[in-house]
């Protein structure tokens, strides 16, 4: 059963789940970089031997692969994946940017051009569940960005094939090509490049404590987007909350890993009570109900605190994932200018996580472990690079010469400073 406390009876530490990692997972993980490294297709076939039990050859899906893929999803699925998609293009196309070009003076032009990133590796998790959203909030904003090719890889069934949903998916979304390979070996492929699978500028995409592990290793060699942990939700809610609804909302993300972390903080210890009781009775009724329940009884909290204003200074402190404010009232935005730190945020009874999920547009692809205190969820920003350029006629350079001499100076550099004299 989720424990209820008092503020003052848990630290912040205690409230939501970092997730370290251990020391071997990091070892093993810097052994299967290297070893696909060096050893190209041989090697990353053998890790996919030994730890996912299938040799996916060939790894790359055919077109007939993808297209009967696509025709056997249910077309109401593919509908919805369509809508979704266009909500999720919609939102993030108020994210695209054009070059600035900026005139300073008198024969002085400083420029910065916005370019796209030239080709991106997209993680999709298989395993437990399929998730063809994470598509769609993946590869949106890359093709917006204008990627010029994007590489998609996900892990096998024991059969060989991945989800038709995720495949279809990706169809819609525009990815160009697609691998049946799935945990840090793949990862490492995309880092290094195989002779079958492309090296990428930078992977972006969610995945296990390994395909984290491996994305920060094989950063510097490549960007990535960020180093995912377990998800979580943080819901505000006073005394008018549907405890039923609540609950309702916690499982949802209790529901994606026994690791997730799922918090209630309330003004209202009626309604602390209650919502730990519809939580006891729904966790029954759900599919994956060892996985919620262990998530809602290993790391889900009710805090009671002094008032609201308390439990979004709380909020501020955790920088969760997601944060529901869930209070009854008629304007659910007077609230907007305290919430300082989380990845997403929900106004109101009506604005359950799971639509930012699927539907409403905004990326899913959010901060988790109190990184949203200096970072942001994915946008078209993060499949773009930008790059300065700097021009000055004699006449400018001759005004500023002096300066920058004196500076390069002051720095020790007198081969600056020459540099530029010498144009004088």
């Amino acid at each position: 059963m989720i424990k209820i406390y008092k503020r003052s009876e848990i630290s912040d530490e205690n409230i939501l789940i970092r997730n370290p990692q251990a020391s071997q997972i990091t070892e093993t993980v810097s052994q299967i970089l290297n070893g696909v490294h060096q050893g190209g297709d041989k090697t990353l076939l053998y890790y996919c031997e030994m730890l996912d039990n299938i040799r996916p050859e060939p790894m790359e899906l055919t077109k007939k692969e993808i297209k009967d893929a696509i025709d056997s999803i249910d077309e109401n699925v593919l509908t919805a994946l369509k809508r979704a998609a266009d909500r999720i293009k919609k939102y993030h196309s108020i994210q695209q940017r054009k070059s600035q070009l900026i005139a300073q003076d008198e024969g002085i032009i400083l420029m910065q051009k916005e370019m796209p990133i030239e080709k991106v590796g997209i993680y999709i998790p298989g395993g437990t569940a399929s998730y063809p959203s994470t598509v769609l909030m993946n590869v949106i904003p890359a093709k917006l960005a204008g990627v010029n090719e994007i590489v998609m890889v996900s892990p096998p069934t024991s059969k060989g094939t991945i989800s038709p949903i995720i495949i279809a998916a990706a169809g819609i979304a525009g990815v160009d090509r697609i691998f049946r390979i799935g945990g840090a070996q793949a990862i490492a492929a995309l880092a290094y490049g195989t002779e079958s699978i492309p090296k990428v500028d930078k992977i972006v995409g969610p995945g296990n404590a390994y395909v984290a592990e491996a994305k920060k290793q094989i950063f510097g060699q490549t960007g990535i987007d960020m180093i995912a942990g377990p998800s979580e939700i943080l819901v505000i809610a006073d005394k008018t909350g549907n405890p039923a609804v609540i609950a309702a909302d916690m499982l949802a993300q209790a529901e994606h890993d026994k690791m997730a972390t799922s918090v209630l903080v309330t003004d209202s210890e009626e309604l602390a009570v209650k919502v730990q009781s519809e939580l006891e009775v729904q966790v029954d009724a759900l599919p994956r109900k060892e996985i919620a329940a262990a998530s809602i009884n290993d790391n889900g909290k009710i805090i009671i605190e002094k008032n609201i204003d308390a439990a979004i200074d709380t909020a501020n402190l955790l920088a969760p994932e997601h944060l529901e404010l869930f209070l009854d009232m008629d304007d659910p935005f007077k609230y907007i200018s305290r919430v300082r730190n989380a990845g997403s945020v929900f106004m109101g009874k009506n604005s359950p996580e799971a639509l930012g999920d699927y539907y409403a547009g905004p990326n899913h692809t959010l901060p988790t472990g109190g990184t949203a205190r200096f970072s942001s969820p994915l946008s078209v920003d993060d499949f773009m690079k930008r790059t300065s350029f700097i021009y000055y006629n004699s006449s400018a350079l001759a005004a500023a010469a002096d300066d920058i001499a004196l500076l390069a100076r002051v720095e020790g550099l007198e081969g600056h400073a020459r540099s530029v004299l010498v144009r004088k």
